[in-house]
This record gives structure tokens, C-alpha cells and sequence, in this order.
């Protein structure tokens, strides 16, 4: 074996799945077709579960240092979908362009020991009962095979290693010839994260904090352009215009570029010893701003089952629950960013002033509210399947406990090292010490709770035995060493 998993893109997903795997002890390889780092790209929002996300490898603070924070998302020019409710210390979205955020796990990566293999692309692989042979092409057009245990798609919506897996990605456009530009603006707009369709279309304005402003817009009378024609920088002043009654004083584009939306769902996320994760698994509308999120809580939720499986004591079934668990995530993200694109898009006064009473009245109702942030944005509310008889919140995210002592003093402090936390205040069987951190909760009456890696949780027990937390060790975390 040439490395233990192949990780195909070096994109954020890719990238944080290569730093989890390699600073659990994995041999990993990351192939990239490019060679140099791009300063332009689509993503620019992280969002509450995410930044937890980060957390948990360290890397939060850092991340919040590249952008700046809102509180929450004007829609309609008038409906405020706020985030200062959300539970944990992260009640924002993060606005940072997603090269910041590629150059923190790009780091932390090859710190923590994974190979980057730039200038190389993947041109086929094939599967057998013990690896796979993956078939890369230089930019010199030399032909090579390496070989893996594992392999993961991590290499965008065309993805290479999804099409040679037979993989299946079906879907539609879901709005054709969208602008986007990254220009400066002459006047700051009151509310910092907007998003407002009109007649003649919609117009999405984001801010990255060092002066730069992200547009995306579609001028319903201009929709069935190609994707390769120029945008037309005082076309898309204009829609400004027309939506938000200025165009902020709008100079000095240094991107423009055209896309259409789609919404596409890869049938399988696992084919035997090949996964998809990101955008090679799902695309859609960036409405919202969920695909890097989503993608970079794929990696999480596989990183570390992955790991269980090349040390050998992963539980039976325990690979296919990467794809039970998070393929129905992706389901819902595509219905939520389909659902506010299809209302930015409505071309009807009565469908637009009917939309914009609904949500207004909806924004006021603090259940509803709160649901709304919780369950169509922040991703704080993903629960995964847990087992009948399990515990109410077994697959539920946990929350950012805090511990006796100084350090770790909380949860998220104690999930660095990739492991699985023991949080209990008695004392735990031995023999586990390389796959779980034993951490005592500050309250005296906690429950003892068995965390997994991403932060959520396994089991919970209110008054285990030496035994009890021997047993469902063993279960999670294989065989004591």
C-alpha cells in the first residue's frame, strides 16, 4: 500500500479529512489537480456547527481572526433570520472566503504528516476485496497507480473518483446563468447579510470583512445565458439597483464569473472501499450558504470511522453508517437552499407580497424562529439515527461541556486529539487510553456520557458500573489493547 486512504481534492472537505486522519497516526495522500493556491472561490460562509467543528481540532479562533461575524440573514429586504439564539458560544455565521479557511487545514494537514501529491489527476481506479488502485496523470503526462485501503471523492461536483465508482448523481438545474462578482463597495450596507428578489431578480450581498463585498445575482430577463459569457459588471449594478433601490457605490470587480445552480444527490456516499463527501455528493443552491458546511461535517463524521477501520477495530457495520447517517443531512440541505431560491426567484407581485407577509410573520413567532435557525442553517440541530432503546440523546450534537480542572476545561478542548471522550465521575477500566480521552464533568450529578470524535453522542448512562463502562467501550471503541 502506498497509504492507507487516498483522498482525492484538496479542497476544505478533503483538507480537514487528511489533518483528522493523519494526526490520528493514518498514512494518507491527498491528490490535487491543481498546483498552486486559487485566491478565488464560491464559499465564503461558516456556520455555528461548523465553527464548533473547528473547535474541536483547534482552530476556531483562528478562523474567526479571517473574516468577520453576523448575526444573522435579511431576507427580502425586510425579514431578519436571526442567529443570536442559537445555542454554544458561536450564535453567528462567520463570513471568510474559503481560501482562509483552506489554508488553516492545509497547514494543519501536512503538520500533523499527509502527503500532497498537486498536479496530479485522477484518470480511473479500480476495486478489489483488500484495496484500490487509483490511476493518476501528471501535468507532464506521466501515468501512475497508487494504491489504497480507502479512497475518498473529495473533488467537486465533476468529481472523477465518483464517476469511476459508478456512482449515480442525479438532479437538475435549479436556476440557470447566476453572476457573481467580488467588487468594493463606496457605501456599506446597513444590514451586513442580504439577500432580496424582485421582478426583474435577485441579488445576494455578502461582506469578507477586509473591504471586499460578495455578489451573486440572476436578471430573470438574461437567464438562459451560458455559463461561459462574460458578466456585464453595470448589468449587474443595475439588478442591484432594482432590488435594493442603490447599488452601494459598487467599483473595481476583481472576479466575475457565471454558473447555474443545481440541485444533485449522489444515490450512494460509500461503494466498498470508495466514499464520496462534499460537493462530489452533494450540490446545490448556495442559498444559505451550506455546501462547504456541509461538506466539512461529512469529513467529520467520516474521519474517524475511517480511522477505527485501518486500526482494526472498527465495529461491524460501523463504514456504513457514514452514508445512513449523513446522505439524509443532504437531503434536507438540498430541500432547504432549493426552497429559499425558488422564493428569491418568484417573478409574480402577488406570490412576492405574499411570500414576504409569511416569513414576516413567521420571524416573529419565537419557536419558529429558533427552528429556523436551528434546523435550516446553522446545522446545530443535525441529529443522526440512534438504536431502539438507546438514550433520548444518543446522535444528538453535544454541547461544549465544561470539566473539572484547567485543562482541558471543556468538551470541545478534550475532542483535539481526535479521540473519543469519556465524560464520567468514576474511574474508568483501563486498556482503552489510546482511543479515549477520560474527562471528569463539572456538575457532581452529571450523567456519565461516552462522546464520539465529532462531538456527538454514544451513550449515555446515569449511574454506570466498572462493567456498564467496560461493555460500551468495548462496543464503540473495540477490544481493550
Amino acid at each position: 500500500m502506498n497509504a492507507d486512504v487516498i483522498i482525492v481534492g484538496a479542497g476544505p472537505t478533503g483538507l480537514l479529512l487528511a489533518g483528522d486522519l493523519a494526526g490520528a497516526g493514518v498514512r494518507v495522500a491527498v491528490i490535487e489537480r491543481r498546483t498552486g493556491e486559487s485566491p478565488l472561490s464560491r464559499a465564503f460562509a461558516v456556520h455555528a456547527r461548523t465553527l464548533e467543528m473547528l473547535d474541536m481540532r483547534g482552530l476556531a479562533d483562528q478562523a474567526l481572526a479571517t473574516g468577520i461575524t453576523v448575526p444573522g440573514l435579511l431576507i427580502w429586504d425586510q425579514v431578519t433570520i436571526g442567529m443570536a439564539e442559537l445555542p454554544g458560544r458561536h450564535p453567528y455565521m462567520l463570513i471568510t472566503p474559503q481560501y482562509e479557511i483552506e489554508r488553516l487545514l492545509l497547514k494543519r494537514a501536512l503538520d500533523s504528516g499527509a502527503e500532497l501529491l498537486s498536479g496530479h489527476e485522477v484518470t480511473g481506479l479500480d476495486q478489489d476485496g483488500d484495496g484500490v488502485d487509483v490511476h493518476v496523470r501528471t501535468l507532464d503526462g506521466d501515468a501512475r497507480t497508487v494504491r489504497a485501503s480507502y479512497v475518498v471523492g473529495a473533488d467537486g461536483r465533476h468529481s472523477a473518483v465518483r464517476e469511476a465508482a459508478g456512482i449515480d448523481f442525479p438532479g437538475h438545474a435549479v436556476a440557470q446563468s447566476v453572476m457573481l462578482a467580488d467588487v468594493k463597495l463606496t457605501e456599506r450596507p446597513e444590514r451586513l447579510l442580504s439577500v432580496n428578489g424582485v421582478r426583474e431578480g435577485f441579488v445576494f450581498i455578502a461582506p469578507f470583512g477586509d473591504g471586499w463585498y460578495r455578489v451573486i445575482g440572476r436578471n430573470h430577463d438574461n437567464g438562459d445565458l451560458p455559463d461561459d459569457v462574460p458578466v456585464d459588471f453595470e448589468e449587474l449594478k443595475w439588478l442591484t439597483r432594482k432590488c435594493y433601490g442603490t447599488d452601494f457605490g459598487m467599483h473595481d470587480p476583481r472576479w466575475m464569473s457565471r454558473f447555474h445552480s443545481e440541485e444533485r444527490q449522489a444515490v450512494h456516499y460509500r461503494m466498498g472501499r470508495v466514499f464520496v463527501v462534499g460537493d462530489a455528493a452533494h450540490v446545490h443552491a448556495p442559498a444559505g450558504g451550506q455546501g462547504m458546511n456541509t461538506g466539512l461535517q461529512d469529513a467529520a463524521n467520516l474521519s474517524w470511522k475511517l480511522v477505527a477501520a485501518v486500526r482494526g477495530w472498527a465495529r461491524p457495520g460501523l463504514l456504513d453508517t457514514y452514508e445512513s447517517e449523513r446522505h439524509p443531512v443532504g437531503r434536507t440541505v438540498l430541500r432547504t437552499s432549493g426552497l429559499l431560491t425558488r422564493l428569491a426567484l418568484l417573478r409574480s407581485p402577488l406570490l412576492r407580497t405574499l411570500r414576504n407577509q409569511v416569513s414576516g410573520v413567521a420571524m416573529r413567532v419565537k419557536p419558529l424562529r429558533r427552528a429556523v435557525a436551528l434546523n435550516m442553517l446553522s446545522g446545530i440541530a443535525i441529529r443522526y439515527p440512534a438504536p431502539d432503546g438507546a438514550h433520548k440523546w444518543v446522535g444528538r450534537r453535544v454541547p461544549d461541556l465544561p470539566l473539572e480542572g484547567k485543562e482541558p476545561s471543556r468538551l470541545y478542548e478534550a475532542l483535539r486529539g481526535g479521540r473519543f471522550v469519556l465524560s464520567t465521575r468514576i474511574s474508568p477500566p483501563k486498556g482503552w487510553e489510546d482511543r479515549v480521552v477520560h474527562v471528569v464533568p463539572e456538575k457532581a450529578d452529571a450523567r456519565s456520557l461516552l462522546i464520539r470524535p465529532d462531538g456527538y453522542l454514544a451513550w449515555a448512562g446515569d449511574r454506570p458500573d466498572h462493567s456498564d463502562l467496560a461493555r460500551v467501550l468495548t462496543e464503540w471503541c473495540g477490544p481493550a489493547s
